[in-house]
């Protein structure tokens, strides 16, 4: 499909949906007077708040947003791919990214029945392993989050809905938590997969129960801080929270089963909701922030970018423009005032979208679907069928610039995002992590 087709499409299937939410016909909003409002109200830089922790504490990195500030890395890969460093095999089964601080890599697999948590040193040799609660065996089996570390500490949650804190240095368990009967929760379809987010003295947990939607614990002990109101009939699903300052407001945002949705971080108020439902009820993609504006996406759902505005002490999210582009595991990456993604459905390739119109700038379609990383404006991509390619997107215009095949045969769930920090590219496909120089 052309481009100017996938936009016109995309207008025509969700203008219905985005005059109802507005109560006006659709534009193009110009986030100047928000800008000018956010002034008035505080002096702190709007923006992502990132971890104070160095290197890449935490789900798609500092800011959760993919983006990686390194430079002196190669500009194209030579053929077959950059140096590889080492391999990690048998780490079990899933999905789960790394993170890597200091000397450690942390990562997470199902193995035997557990849910496995490994700490590795630099080199990939084994420094300690512990677990974290039973394995997911039903449908899709496998280890579904990523850690954070926060502290000296990390936090994980696993498929069931166990919140554990543990030692980074020994993984020693210090406390544990089941979110689930605790907020009145059930489990969902393909489990629980939230990448936790540590705020401060709070870890941010979305069990989506009867007695929270959202939920705040302390990260010392595990004991409930603040829980935000539950939105009738939702659920979790498998998305992660980000956090970002807007004026005076620290905000968290994430997705339902049903919406996507706004929360004040320090007191757990709910500020806005927006439909965003499938017949799956699969909303798995981060939500994106720039600008004042919040972008949502979903498979076999139109999503879209809302505006972030004032309303007698809240905030209400106004539709901006619509995207037909659809996405579920590999999320999407805002750099530059473009955002990068990959459709789901149709078409199943990479797109460059204009952050302030939505007007589609470029498509690549010799990749398919996957989920990427950001540095010196190349994108760092893991395709689910397995390869691994190198994207440049020089003036928003994407063009392949390397790739190689990281998993053989035929696989259509490799599904793990990429981590790259330190002049290293950290990829995995279940039982393996495989970490690559990708230094000049």
């Amino acid at each position: 499909m052309r481009a100017g087709h996938l936009r016109h499409a995309a207008v025509l299937a969700i203008s219905g949906l985005f005059h109802h939410l507005a109560g006006e016909p659709c534009c193009v909003v110009s986030p100047t007077t928000d800008f000018a409002l956010a002034a008035e109200v505080g002096s702190e830089p709007d923006g992502l708040i990132a971890s104070p922790e160095p290197d890449w504490p935490q789900w798609r990195g500092k800011r959760r947003d993919g983006l990686c500030d390194e430079t002196g890395l190669l500009p194209t890969w030579p053929e077959g791919g950059p140096r590889l460093l080492w391999k990690v095999v048998n780490l079990g089964r899933g999905w789960s990214s790394p993170i890597v601080v200091g000397r450690r890599c942390y990562i997470t697999g199902d193995v035997e029945g557990d849910l496995v948590v490994y700490a590795f040193d630099l080199d990939g040799r084994l420094v300690w392993k512990t677990t974290n609660g039973k394995a997911w065996e039903d449908s899709y089996p496998g280890a579904r989050a990523a850690c954070v570390f926060s502290a000296g500490r990390l936090y994980h949650m696993n498929a069931h809905g166990r919140v554990a804190c543990l030692d980074a240095d020994s993984g020693k368990e210090i406390w544990a938590a089941d979110i689930l009967p605790r907020f009145e929760a059930r489990n969902i379809t393909w489990a629980m997969s939230e990448c936790l987010l540590v705020d401060g003295p709070r870890v941010i947990v979305t069990p989506g129960g009867k007695a929270a939607l959202l939920a705040a614990l302390d990260k010392n002990t595990g004991r409930t801080l603040w829980t935000t109101e539950p939105l009738e009939g939702d659920r979790a699903s498998y998305s992660s929270p980000i956090l970002f300052r807007l004026g005076k407001r620290r905000i968290l945002t994430n997705c339902s089963a049903n919406h996507g949705f706004g929360v004040d971080a320090d007191s757990g108020k709910l500020l806005w909701a927006v439909p965003l439902r499938n017949q799956f009820g699969v909303n798995a993609s981060t939500p994106v922030y720039g600008e004042g504006r919040v972008f949502y996406v979903t498979a076999y759902f139109p999503g879209g970018c809302f505006q972030l505005r004032p309303d007698n002490g809240d905030l209400r999210a106004e539709p901006v423009w619509p995207t037909a582009l659809d996405t579920v595991t590999g999320g999407a990456v805002l750099t530059r005032g473009v955002l990068f993604a990959a459709g789901y459905r149709k078409p199943k390739h990479w797109f460059a979208v204009d952050w302030k119109t939505g007007q589609i700038l470029s498509e690549l379609k010799e990749l398919t679907t996957g989920a990427a990383v950001v540095a010196e404006g190349r994108l760092y991509c893991l395709a689910e069928d397995g390869r691994a390619a190198l994207l440049d997107t020089a003036d928003g215009r994407l063009r392949m610039a390397g790739e190689f095949r990281l998993v053989r045969g035929r696989v259509n769930d490799a599904w793990a995002h990429p981590v790259l920090v330190h002049g290293r590219l950290y990829l995995r496909y279940h039982d393996t992590l495989w970490c690559y120089d990708v230094r000049q």
